[in-house]
């Protein structure tokens, strides 16, 4: 199907799936469920279909790799072979290797890395079923999964994109508008610092564009960290 073929943005604001501008897809979060992990989550957000699980912190293997002042973090992110419309090749490739690491430093500054030196503590993000924005619904998974296994944290990551599709700021683009639309800024922000722990761009903006996506990623992302808190709440309170 053609570009020009495509009408993203109807009566005037009316998205693909009925979304407003500013609308996140719907979210579901469930926390520790995984019983061999020391914290886990579970998430979907629109298409995606998301599992996290956290172990530790634990003994570091290969040893060389301690660090005597503080844990070091690893973050595994894979993309299951049935989880896009034509079959995915297993194993990590470098689209995985470069999430891995975004989402690492997205998620380790709000890390009290010293209370464990000496450790590791190890994220796996596995992607069920993708839809675009992985990478955000990950992240936010991976947050849920920290809290849940005790690890002490500065406050939560909340994950979230912005674009531009049919001349139109919107927020959290689906599969549609990520392939076709003109721009995508995925953000990761502690919110209750407001500190961005992540901030990537593709395609074309002017300098206002930017702004308004920031902020409206900025929106999204406090919507995100008020469902993970309630998921946390709903877990923990008697």
């Amino acid at each position: 199907m053609s570009d020009k073929t495509i009408e993203f943005i109807k009566n005037g604001g009316q998205r693909l799936d009925g979304r407003k501008l500013d609308e996140l897809r719907p979210i579901k979060i469930e926390v520790g469920v995984l019983k061999r992990a020391d914290g886990s989550c579970y998430m979907e957000a629109g298409g995606n279909k998301v599992m996290a699980a956290v172990y530790g912190p634990r003994e570091v293997h290969p040893r060389r790799l301690e660090d005597a002042t503080k844990a070091i973090i690893r973050v595994r992110y894979n993309m299951a072979s049935f989880s896009v419309e034509d079959r995915k090749r297993p194993g990590p490739d470098r689209r995985s290797v470069e999430i891995s690491k975004v989402s690492r430093e997205a998620i380790e500054p709000i890390i009290i890395k010293e209370h464990f030196s000496r450790s590791v503590i190890d994220i796996f993000i596995e992607i069920l079923q993708a839809d675009a924005g992985t990478r955000t619904a990950g992240i936010n998974a991976a947050s849920v999964a920290l809290a849940d296994a005790g690890i002490p944290m500065r406050g939560l990551v909340s994950a979230c994109a912005a674009g531009k599709v049919g001349g139109h700021i919107v927020l959290d683009l689906k599969k549609e508008e990520d392939n076709h639309g003109e721009a995508d800024i995925p953000i990761a922000m502690d919110v209750q610092n407001d500190k961005i722990t992540l901030l990537q761009m593709d395609g074309r903006l002017t300098q206002d564009e930017f702004k308004q996506a920031l902020e409206l990623a900025k929106k999204g992302c406090k919507e995100i960290y008020e469902m993970q808190r309630q998921a946390l709440i709903a877990k923990y309170t008697v």
